[in-house]
């Protein structure tokens, strides 16, 4: 069964940094990708980030692009999100996903509906 858990949100003001960690169990070779999403209030959930666990393949959405960094921990079944200059935009709830045979393509578009394993979410607050 596969589980997802996140960590390392929390409360950060303007041009500050936070980095959220996705540790992954019961993957077997068909899950690839850890996939980053995120849902501010009244809002529909949006991809942020990908990355392929099996090549480093990554894709950032146009608003995370220059200040979000996704990596992959070398026991393949870890992904970070390094966030940094961040903006209160940026606030919401956080979710790392993924999927079974589902690529993390740089020229892709992440779509929630496509993912089925969620995990629980963690808070990010960007304010003043």
């Amino acid at each position: 069964q596969v589980q997802l858990v996140e960590s390392g949100g929390g409360l950060a003001q303007p041009g500050g940094s936070l980095r959220l960690s996705c540790a992954a169990s019961g993957f077997t070779k068909d899950y690839s990708t850890i996939a980053w999403f995120r849902q501010a209030p009244g809002k529909e959930r949006e991809g942020v980030s990908c990355i392929s666990l099996s090549d480093g393949n990554t894709w950032y959405a146009e608003s995370a692009k220059g200040r979000f960094t996704v990596s992959r921990d070398n026991d393949g079944n870890t992904a970070s999100l390094q966030m940094t200059n961040l903006k209160p935009e940026d606030t919401g709830s956080y979710y790392c996903a993924t999927e079974r045979l589902y690529y993390c393509s740089p020229y892709g578009h992440l779509v929630s509906a496509f993912f089925t394993e969620w995990g629980q979410g963690t808070q990010v607050t960007v304010s003043s």
